[in-house]
């Protein structure tokens, strides 16, 4: 199972997802499909959104079950151990 966000995206990039993937809610995507195929469609969100930010999450055979990817984010994808964490930036600013 794939899971596809995309924020600031352009109408053709959606049109275009919804050949592959069911569009569930506003730039939110789902489907099952092969890694090739997932890496390819990875590869087109990245191109075409160049100022939007995408996170897709897929399922995988690891401890958490899950691997996820990021374009334009925030934050940050960590490794410790072996499990993927998402670490999000410090909202709190000190002058």
């Amino acid at each position: 199972m794939i899971v596809l966000t995309l924020s600031k995206c352009p109408n053709a990039l959606r049109g275009d997802l919804t050949k592959w993937m069911f569009e569930i809610d506003t730039n939110v995507f789902v489907g099952r499909m092969s890694a090739r195929v997932r890496d390819e469609i990875w590869k087109r969100v990245v191109e075409f959104s160049a100022d939007g930010r995408a996170v897709l999450v897929y399922t995988v055979n690891n401890e958490q079950r899950f691997e996820f990817r990021t374009h334009n984010s925030k934050g940050e994808v960590v490794d410790l151990d072996g499990i993927k964490l998402f670490m999000k930036p410090s909202e709190n600013k000190t002058e």
